[in-house]
């Protein structure tokens, strides 16, 4: 049994913020230090070891001891730790990579603008579609629609298009122009009986309804995840983009894409938006993009988007954006490597191989009692934890089952990651057959605890 030491997470506990920590249940136990990483595996200052069935956050597709990138970054320190892009510097590695990402992204972006993290990427995009209706002399242009459930970061803006009410409250979210429209899932929003195809329709109608009800000369853009991560795993219904972007295109509206967890084979194709067949005007690119071994972020635009930035920025005088550490030259140089990985280990022909076999165990866990849905592509995948099948009725939020489970897990030297009380799955892209195998073994000891130890000892008023 993997447990941690009172002592040491005390210590933890007085000098880190934790985010998303949930305080309902005794904290001690839940949280971890994390000293080193082996493949899959990561392990604890206490010497316990643990299958990462989330890749970090949604993020370490290459594991956690992939040599060639630490050599990469230990060179790249050695040769030029730092320089920036303002005022018409560049770098080496920065240039690399800004080509490799175009020469691999989907058709039609031409040129990229580095951050740091998926939250600045978003929004950086959020202001170049004001920048660019600014341009077009449609100041009036400014409204940006995401979705309920969608997640794109907790910065100002970016915390603003997030559909989570949670990051909403109290901290004054959203500001002014950002709109939310209809959450994709139809699990969760379905009528009875309504396939996949209708609820798709319906949720495209009510999309142009809302455009309409806004004046569809006020709406700039539409952000959206092709699988939403942490608002639950919501795959897309049949039928649902393509609908969507018939819309946008009819009423003049951007279509932005968050490739911060689907990018660079997560969803089987190199990018959600070639799995689910989206053109984007604008993409986001964070997390896989260096394995997360270092911070970096990417938004690719189109030459429209571009040429009207140029405009723009004369008519200023300047372009006046920008951040100290964009594409920052070491952590260019690890991003580049990870993409040549990627090409030379064809890392997307091994998650079409083992995706399968991951789907199959995910797909089995629905049998169970305590399952009333599951859902994935690729190596994404989620459950859902209810308190019965038929009925579909959800554990009372005040229990916590899904953090219990997640508990319960960490216990038995797996992490994954609650969101409620569905259950989310995201191993790194090298994980095994065999490492798949370990991870939804453990998934169906935790649904056994659930069924014999702890769903009998919830009461509803618990």
């Amino acid at each position: 049994m993997n447990m941690l030491s009172n002592s040491n997470a005390e210590r933890d506990a007085r000098s880190i913020v934790h985010p998303y920590s949930n305080l309902s249940l005794d904290s001690r136990e839940r949280l971890l230090t994390i000293v080193k990483g082996d493949g899959c595996y990561v392990e604890d200052d206490q010497g316990n070891r643990y299958l990462e069935g989330m890749a970090g956050l949604w993020c370490t597709s290459l594991g956690f001891s992939e040599e060639r990138l630490a050599e990469v970054a230990s060179t790249q320190l050695r040769t030029l730790p730092y320089y920036h892009l303002f005022n018409h510097r560049s770098t080496e590695p920065s240039i690399n990579l800004a080509e490799k990402l175009l020469e691999i992204a989907p058709e039609g972006l031409s040129k990229v603008l580095f951050a740091n993290s998926g939250s600045e990427a978003n929004d950086q995009a959020v202001k170049l579609v004001w920048y660019y209706n600014n341009q077009k002399g449609r100041p009036e242009k400014k409204k940006i629609l995401s979705r309920w459930r969608g997640y794109h970061g907790v910065t100002v803006a970016a915390g603003s298009l997030t559909g989570l009410p949670a990051n909403h409250a109290d901290f004054d979210l959203p500001i002014k122009n950002i709109l939310h429209a209809d959450c994709p899932s139809h699990y969760h929003h379905a009528n009875p009986g309504e396939t996949e195809e209708d609820f798709a329709a319906r949720l495209a109608e009510s999309l142009e309804a809302q455009i309409l009800a806004e004046g569809p000369e006020t709406v700039a853009a539409l952000i959206a995840e092709p699988v939403s991560g942490s608002g639950g795993v919501i795959v897309p219904p049949k039928g649902y983009y393509e609908r969507v972007q018939e819309i946008l295109k009819k009423y003049d509206i951007l279509l932005v894409a968050d490739e911060v967890i689907c990018g660079f084979g997560r969803t089987g194709k190199m990018f959600g938006c070639e799995t689910f067949g989206l053109k984007p005007d604008i993409m986001t690119v964070a997390k896989a993009l260096s394995s997360s071994y270092l911070p970096i972020s990417a938004t690719l635009v189109s030459d429209e988007i571009y040429d009207a930035m140029v405009d723009e920025s004369r008519k200023q005088g300047v372009f006046a954006h920008g951040v100290t550490y964009a594409g920052h030259p070491v952590c260019a140089a690890v991003a580049l490597e990870t993409l040549k990985i990627y090409e030379e280990r064809d890392i997307l022909g091994h998650v079409a191989e083992v995706s399968p076999h991951f789907l199959e165990r995910l797909h089995r866990l629905g049998a169970h009692p305590h399952v009333s849905h599951t859902r994935g592509v690729g190596l994404i995948g989620a459950i859902e934890l209810v308190v019965d099948k038929e009925s579909r009725r959800p554990f009372p939020p005040e229990q916590g089952v899904g953090a219990r489970i997640q508990l319960h897990l960490q216990r038995n030297g797996v992490i994954v990651r609650a969101l409620r009380d569905a259950v989310a799955f995201c191993p790194p892209l090298i994980i095994s057959k065999a490492e798949i195998d370990v991870l939804f073994d453990a998934m169906e000891n935790a649904l056994k605890y659930l069924e014999q130890e702890l769903a009998p000892r919830l009461s509803p008023s618990e």
